[in-house]
């Protein structure tokens, strides 16, 4: 690909945002690749779990405002585009560890916030860096922010627009994990790995159910449980997951 590096290893997808010299700044290919890698791996039965990282020290400095292309027909339909890429991930039923060793700003903020954990080093730094240049939060920002952070301290984020540290961003909860640099690889390939090796079906409905839990009642989680566990009851992961148990060693799931 043109601007992703895409390393595959034992169930594991690591996708390497690759625009060094604009700190990976998402440009119009960049959209277009993240579509058809998310989708790619959303369809791949031996992909397990995706870890979404930065080339040169940046996680993503955000859209490329310079795009010549960006410029071109209707910025609706553009952005429209744009959003087909956050549900793709969103919607992705592998789990997803954005790995942060670097800036985090506007759309490549939010491409963090949109993986299902986010691991950053000490070195890390996050913004919502929109209203700086005259713009609305977008990439699913408005949607995610205020889950993992609350209400007052998203509007906070969004219309102040300031650089927080890796520090803040992990007492604030807007990061599972904060680690120093020179471990932040260790500490994301031991995740992924783990990862890679749950049960494929019971993680993507486990997702699906938390990701849809701020929007169901109590009556309709329950019900919701209720049908994916009986899904489970009937697949040979469960049946392994048993037999591991009384036989004292580790499962191995298949996703069947």
């Amino acid at each position: 690909m043109e601007t992703l590096i895409v390393e595959r290893d034992a169930g594991v997808v690591t996708v390497t945002l690759n625009r060094p010299e604009k700190r990976n700044a998402i440009n119009s290919v960049m959209w277009d690749e993240l579509l058809e890698v998310f989708e790619t791996v959303a369809d791949t039965e031996e992909d397990r779990a995706l870890v979404l990282t930065g080339a040169g020290g940046a996680f993503c400095s955000g859209a490329d405002l310079t795009d010549p292309r960006a410029a071109s027909g209707h910025q609706l339909v553009r952005m429209r585009h744009v959003a087909d890429v956050a549900l793709a991930l969103h919607r992705l039923p592998k789990p997803t560890i954005a790995k942060v060793g670097g800036v985090a700003a506007g759309a490549g903020c939010n491409l963090a916030l949109g993986c299902d954990l986010i691991v950053a080093s000490d070195e890390a730094r996050f913004s919502e860096i929109f209203s700086r240049r005259g713009l609305t939060i977008d990439f699913g920002g408005s949607w995610l922010l205020p889950r993992l952070v609350g209400l007052h301290k998203a509007k906070e984020l969004a219309f102040f627009a300031d650089v927080i540290s890796a520090e803040e961003a992990a007492s604030i909860g807007l990061v599972n994990k904060l680690v120093p640099a020179a471990e932040l690889d260790k500490v994301v390939e031991e995740w992924a790995r783990r990862l890679a090796a749950a049960p494929p079906l019971a993680v993507s409905m486990t997702k699906t159910l938390l990701n849809a839990s701020f929007a169901a009642s109590m009556d309709e989680a329950l019900e919701d449980e209720a049908r994916c566990q009986a899904v489970n009851f009937s697949t040979a992961d469960t049946r392994e997951a048993m037999a591991a148990f009384i036989e004292k060693r580790e499962p191995r799931f298949e996703g069947r």
